[in-house]
């Protein structure tokens, strides 16, 4: 079953690939101008108080994640990120070929996002991130936070509340922002993405592989649960 429509199996054969495609790389596009146009602005508002730079990107990526969810939901089912499709892959409910054109999709949307959030701040297009995020605790905290995505939301649609789940990812997120030291990317195509920006929310290219595979590790270990959790997926 799909994380974000019960119906989505369905309508995959009713909406054309190409369709579905534009819409994880434009809502994946502005997932990453979310993070990083807000993790810029914030440190341009507050520059001296880290914590509120925090709070204030935190609460532009949440409230983004919700309003892109609820309107690329019926689309493409929203995914936004190649471990909720691996997810979907793994459970049946996404052909291989459909799953890894998302992937592509969704890394070169962010990719983009990056760029334009780059330029909208006047910066330049592509500056390699310098900051490094490499330590075991940074990398447990995306193995968390992975499994926390996911599970909220095959947890809300599996036991009837799929309309929840804009506003269920858009809440965890936000908060896993401050529970997790990593501040949660838990999505290989935002690391990837956000190699490319110097900025707040930036990290550098050489920290990127550890954090996408924890994350990969995570969804390895979400599926586990999801299987042993939430067995009946007709729920």
């Amino acid at each position: 079953m799909n994380p974000w429509a019960v119906d989505f199996a369905a309508m995959t054969d009713e909406i054309p690939l190409p369709r579905r495609l534009l819409a994880e790389a434009i809502g994946t596009g502005f997932l990453i101008i979310a993070v990083v146009g807000s993790g810029i602005m914030a440190s341009r508002l507050s520059p001296d108080d880290v914590g509120l730079q925090l709070l204030e990107n935190a609460a532009a990526t949440a409230g983004a994640l919700i309003g892109l969810i609820l309107m690329f939901g019926g689309v493409s089912g929203a995914h936004f990120n190649p471990v909720v499709t691996l997810v979907d892959r793994m459970l049946g409910d996404l052909p291989t070929n459909d799953a890894l054109a998302y992937i592509a999709a969704q890394i070169v949307g962010g990719c983009l996002g990056t760029v334009i959030a780059n330029l909208m701040f006047e910066l330049p297009a592509v500056e390699f991130s310098t900051k490094d995020r490499s330590s075991t605790g940074l990398w447990v905290s995306e193995i968390v936070a992975t499994i926390g995505l996911l599970l909220v939301i095959h947890g809300c649609v599996r036991t009837g509340r799929a309309n929840s789940v804009a506003y269920a990812v858009g809440v965890w997120i936000g908060g896993a922002y401050f529970f997790t030291s990593s501040t949660s990317f838990a999505n290989p195509a935002v690391t990837i993405a956000r190699t490319l920006s110097d900025s707040f929310a930036g990290i550098e290219p050489a920290s990127a592989p550890m954090f996408v595979l924890m994350q990969i590790v995570g969804a390895g270990l979400a599926f586990g649960l999801i299987r042993t959790l939430y067995p009946d997926s007709s729920a």
